[in-house]
């Protein structure tokens, strides 16, 4: 035992050794940062195929979201990804300036996020399309990641299932010959879901063809230009929630030349995406029997129908957006990144 305040001599060696540790542990994340940065990046610009670059930032994707795989390093040119690199190698983690990791992937597990040291100034960026009500285990994401990128458009990085492009000047549209009235696709069917509810009403009421899995048969391939002989589309959401507005208004309607019939989050969330009287609202009704009423009073009258086209003169919808368009997003984001700060509660933000 130590006396006179004296610090014992295997304390004096338990610190000296830990010292010495720390030392090798920061030489190591020395060499990683600097030297063996330009390693890194040097061995992702040969992979890529591409030429030397100064400030360049390396973006590693974490995971591929539902495992669909898509060519890095070829973004448009309207994304702005120069003095960017793409890359899926996970030894290159701890030298990475981003990690865009999506939520389903990671979602069973806690395990399946990155466990290694972490370098300090590297922005994890959490990446989600799907719904509060299919986003599970969000707790696992609590004070980890810096930047988020969703279709809330509160995002760090908007990253929205479709939008629409303004056009120099005004443009003829053609709407599509119609020989049908209303139509739907869905997959996930839950008969006690809101959506179902609301169809199985309307339905004893007007004509509706159902297409998917338990319904009529309806390839990818057929889809655009089987809908767009329909004069209407049922744009049902899963789920109503902000911002919320999927692939089923702009991909399944708009693409298809159809006037959407929206149901999800309200009218006045839609209208800060795409013109008042671009579409057709449930809630505009007090029921389904009021609504299909109207729908038949359109079908007889060409140019109230018409007028849900008026706005495609002045804009051009594009929506079915492949993965690597929302990744080549991060490139941009990071070079406008506020400064380095960690979200304490995805889970709290974004249910």
């Amino acid at each position: 035992m130590a006396t006179g305040g004296q610090i014992p001599t295997w304390m004096k060696v338990v610190l000296l050794i830990s010292i010495q540790i720390c030392l090798v542990i920061f030489l190591f994340m020395v060499d990683q940062g600097e030297d063996g940065r330009g390693k890194i990046i040097s061995k992702v610009l040969k992979e890529a195929r591409l030429d030397s670059t100064e400030s360049t930032n390396v973006i590693l994707i974490w995971t591929y979201p539902f495992d669909q795989r898509f060519p890095l390093n070829q973004c448009p040119p309207h994304l702005d990804s120069s003095r960017c690199l793409f890359t899926d190698d996970r030894e290159l983690y701890f030298s990475a300036d981003a990690v865009v990791i999506h939520h389903r992937e990671v979602s069973f597990t806690s395990t399946q996020l990155p466990q290694g040291p972490r370098n300090i100034k590297q922005y994890w960026i959490w990446f989600n399309l799907e719904s509060p009500n299919h986003s599970q285990n969000l707790h696992f994401m609590e004070k980890k990641f810096n930047l988020t990128m969703s279709y809330r458009a509160d995002s760090d990085i908007f990253a929205p299932y479709g939008y629409l492009q303004k056009h120099n000047s005004l443009e003829n549209f053609t709407i599509p010959k119609k020989s049908k009235l209303v139509a739907w696709v869905v997959s996930n069917w839950i008969p006690s879901s809101r959506r179902i509810q609301f169809y199985k009403e309307l339905k004893k009421h007007i004509t509706i063809d159902v297409y998917g899995r338990q319904h009529l048969p309806l390839s990818a391939d057929d889809q655009i230009d089987t809908l767009s002989k329909y004069k209407f589309y049922l744009a049902f959401e899963n789920s109503a929630h902000e911002d919320y507005i999927t692939e089923k208004l702009w991909h399944n309607a708009l693409t298809s030349g159809t006037v959407p019939i929206v149901m999800g989050p309200s009218r006045g969330n839609y209208e800060r995406f795409i013109p008042a009287e671009s579409f057709i609202h449930v809630e505009d009704f007090s029921n389904a029997q009021e609504l299909a009423a109207y729908l038949l009073k359109l079908d007889q009258e060409d140019l109230s129908y018409q007028h849900y086209f008026t706005w495609r003169s002045r804009y051009k919808s594009s929506g079915q957006l492949d993965w690597d368009h929302f990744y080549c997003k991060v490139c941009k984001a990071l070079k406008e990144a506020p400064p380095y700060r960690t979200r304490p509660s995805i889970e709290k933000w974004f249910i």
